[in-house]
């Protein structure tokens, strides 16, 4: 910060630094606006589908054994976001909040496995009657922040908005190994709220209205 202090100092006393200044301001200004940008989104109406919770790319598609909240084999899909994706983040699945929670922790890069328990991290638990998904919420290195705007025993719908994070993170979803087909594939890119990632083997029992 104090280095980037100076050099605007330095800038400003040379003939153009002033409007240099002036149009750096304005790029960043612009940048930041873009990045905190909430487009709407329109969730398919399968009751079976389980969605995307965040833009980006989905990088990682692994069994694992979740022993805290699913307490089950589960699947867990990775989505990192990058500095240019949309960062308000979606509900998988429709149905109520069973628990959240914050764990403060490292600053690993995203696409690290270990980020995934190590670093700072929120968890949303939504449970229905056809299964369960965990959202983790992974903040990465550059900016220690995530946000979720949910409180538990909340009726959610597929596709509303959960929350936020800041300046390229990773979203993990977790969902029961024996409840779902994943559809998704590494490397596909997704969009928060609409991308098909998975299907429920049961279908959920109606979906809830979508927040636009």
């Amino acid at each position: 910060m104090f280095c980037c202090l100076g050099l605007a100092l330095r800038l400003l006393r040379r003939p153009r630094g002033a409007w240099l200044c002036f149009a750096l301001a304005l790029i960043s200004a612009g940048y930041m606006l873009y990045f905190f940008r909430d487009p709407d989104r329109t969730a398919p109406a399968d009751p079976s589908a389980v969605l995307a919770g965040a833009d980006g790319v989905v990088v990682g598609i692994k069994p694992v054994m979740e022993p805290s909240h699913l307490e089950t084999n589960a699947v867990r899909i990775s989505i990192f976001l990058s500095l240019l994706d949309v960062h308000v983040n979606r509900a998988p699945i429709s149905g109520h909040v069973a628990g959240t929670s914050l764990v403060h922790g490292a600053r690993y890069f995203t696409f690290q496995e270990k980020s995934s328990e190590l670093n700072h991290h929120t968890t949303i638990l939504i449970t229905n009657a056809a299964s369960a998904c965990l959202v983790r919420q992974i903040a990465g290195p550059v900016a220690r922040r995530v946000v979720q705007w949910l409180r538990p025993g909340q009726i959610i719908g597929a596709g509303d908005r959960i929350g936020m994070m800041l300046f390229g993170s990773r979203l993990d979803m977790y969902l029961p190994e024996s409840d779902v087909t994943v559809t998704a594939r590494v490397g596909d890119r997704v969009r928060a709220g609409e991308s098909v990632v998975a299907t429920l083997n049961k279908a959920a029992p109606g979906q809830l209205p979508v927040q636009p």
